[in-house]
């Protein structure tokens, strides 16, 4: 009497999940978590006086509660990453005396043009921080661990979306020169970025 053989079960070619490559000069992961952390307390920062800008200036008008809900959860943002500053033992920007000012001015610069024209700033500058956070969610997932601030950018990036698309339902798209205003500010917070990760 034959044996029955044993089927054996076909070999799969899943890849397995990879590390990313880095190159000579390439941040370690420490490295590129003390730079997500001191960039996005920057930005936070610079949010911050944004929102406080366009308070200065439409506090009090139709769009003032927007405004001012957008502001509170900035300042959550905010409240997060000045904890992790110290935990981490992670040196803030040096720009931030900087991100002050022009915070501010723009905030304040673009409500004084109307509101439309600061709910465009809004939406241009959300725009960069979602496509920001993303980047630094989809990092955090080649490189494993860190779920917790994994998680709490991934949260903050949903926060900021709304804030963009709140800014557009109040008519962000109707302000004058909205193209040419947004495309400009768009590469201002990408500069800043740039900046306050490396200074």
């Amino acid at each position: 009497m034959s044996k029955a053989k044993k089927t054996k079960k076909p070999k799969t070619n899943k890849p397995k999940a990879k590390k990313p490559k880095r190159l000579p000069g390439d941040p370690s992961k420490a490295e590129m978590i003390e730079r997500m952390i001191r960039v996005d307390q920057a930005g936070e920062y610079g949010a911050v006086r944004i929102y406080e800008g366009q308070l200065s200036v439409l506090g009090r008008s139709a769009c003032g509660r927007a405004i001012e809900r957008m502001a509170e959860q900035e300042r959550r943002h905010l409240d997060a990453f000045n904890k992790l500053i110290p935990e981490r033992r992670v040196r803030p920007t040096a720009l931030l005396p900087l991100w002050h000012a022009a915070g501010f001015a723009l905030g304040a610069g673009t409500a004084l043009l109307g509101e439309k024209a600061a709910h465009a700033c809004t939406a241009a500058v959300e725009e960069v921080i979602d496509e920001h956070y993303a980047g630094q969610v989809a990092r955090l997932d080649a490189e494993g661990g860190e779920k917790k601030l994994r998680d709490r950018l991934d949260e903050f990036r949903l926060e900021e979306a709304g804030h963009k698309q709140t800014s557009l339902d109040l008519g962000a798209r109707e302000a004058p020169g909205y193209e040419a205003l947004t495309g400009l500010i768009r590469a201002g917070s990408r500069l800043a970025i740039w900046l306050s990760t490396r200074i």
